[in-house]
């Protein structure tokens, strides 16, 4: 039984873009997966991630979304990081 996929942009800012280095990227991921499966796949390939874990927020086509909202094809994916001033 196969799971189908979806495409989704998502958006590095902060942290996520240090990390990763780059601001954008393309990620496949199954049908009906939650927003939070975004960040997490990324903080298991850079685990430095991990301490932004509970803290990020996230976003599906401009608007803010609860970590278990469902990513449909083509949608862009903003994690935010908290962000200091200074």
């Amino acid at each position: 039984m196969s799971v189908s996929t979806i495409t989704v942009t998502v958006k590095l800012f902060a942290a996520y873009q240090e990390a990763c280095g780059v601001s954008e990227i393309q990620m496949d991921v199954g049908s009906g997966a939650a927003v939070v499966a975004v960040r997490d796949r990324l903080i298991a390939e850079y685990p430095q991630l991990a301490q932004w874990r509970d803290l990020t927020r996230f976003g599906i086509n401009l608007q803010f979304v609860a970590p278990d909202a469902v990513m449909q094809d083509g949608d862009e994916i903003v994690l935010i990081p908290p962000v200091s001033g200074g």
